[in-house]
């Protein structure tokens, strides 16, 4: 049977895909079968991966609402757009879990032009400057033109001192992330230029995905039991990681929820970063 990706691309349905995906969310593999077995019954030829998806995620919720957190992870990393303001927030928080000393949105002065910097982080007195590439669009990918740009922007900085951290100090190192994918070249590009890369996939063992599960970085955006309006002003108080909201029920409070409803959101707060409830 043939579904439609959202590029527009028409692929064979793989059964297969959708059950990995599913079992990395940690539903169990009754659960998996049967969401499985749901969703062949209801496709048809020309469906939507999107439509696929919203399927999926729906049958999942209603058999755990922490398990269709982790499987829904890259679409709230894509929520926390459009602008990418947050995604920068949320990358410092990453290398602050990394035990690094972090900046956000700082400007330095290179030795043609000033430059504003999406994020800064120091460990072991290395200095990196992060630029975060930010994709709305779910199959867009950063291409080789990412790298080529960002270092010389780099070039430009490296040769100065900047006081940043602790007094007059240089940037030694340069990472690019972004919430999608990187092209092959730029990969190839940046390998050979000395740029560290961070993708959704990329490195293969230690990205975007894996840090989340192996950290409990989930963004709060991933929880099924928040309305999108008040995902984005919890976002605005400055709360952006589910942990965040662990033992601090102020800011459920601040944007208006019920005690009944923080109740629940620090249910699935709490099971997402795998606390102990001790009530």
């Amino acid at each position: 049977m043939k579904i439609v990706k959202h590029s527009g691309d028409i692929v064979d349905f793989n059964p297969s895909k959708l059950k990995q995906s599913l079992l990395k969310s940690g539903a169990s593999q009754e659960v998996v079968e049967t969401i499985l077995k749901s969703i062949q019954n209801e496709i048809y030829e020309g469906i939507s991966t999107k439509h696929i998806y919203k399927m999926a995620f729906g049958l999942l919720k209603k058999a755990s609402n922490t398990n269709a957190a982790r499987y829904n992870l890259k679409e709230a990393i894509r929520l926390l757009g459009p602008a990418g303001f947050f995604f920068e927030k949320y990358i410092a928080r990453l290398f602050a879990s990394e035990q690094y000393e972090t900046q956000t949105n700082s400007i330095l002065q290179g030795n043609c032009v000033s430059h504003e910097i999406d994020v800064l982080v120091q460990k072991d007195h290395v200095i990196s400057m992060i630029e975060c590439k930010f994709h709305m669009g779910k199959d867009a990918n950063s291409d080789v033109k990412v790298p080529m740009y960002i270092l010389s922007r780099f070039n430009d900085l490296k040769e100065r001192k900047h006081v940043i951290f602790s007094g007059r100090e240089s940037i030694s190192k340069c990472w690019i992330v972004t919430n999608n994918r990187f092209t092959s070249d730029a990969i190839q590009f940046a390998n050979c230029s000395g740029l560290s890369l961070l993708s959704w996939n990329f490195p293969e063992n230690n990205n975007l995905k894996t840090k989340n599960d192996d950290n409990y970085l989930y963004p709060i955006t991933c929880l099924t039991t928040l309305s999108l309006p008040e995902k984005d002003r919890l976002l605005v108080l400055d709360v952006i990681l589910v942990k965040e909201l662990i033992n601090n029920s102020e800011c459920l409070e601040k944007i208006g929820l019920s005690p009944n409803r923080i109740k629940n959101v620090l249910k699935e707060a709490s099971e997402l970063c795998k606390y102990i409830n001790s009530q």
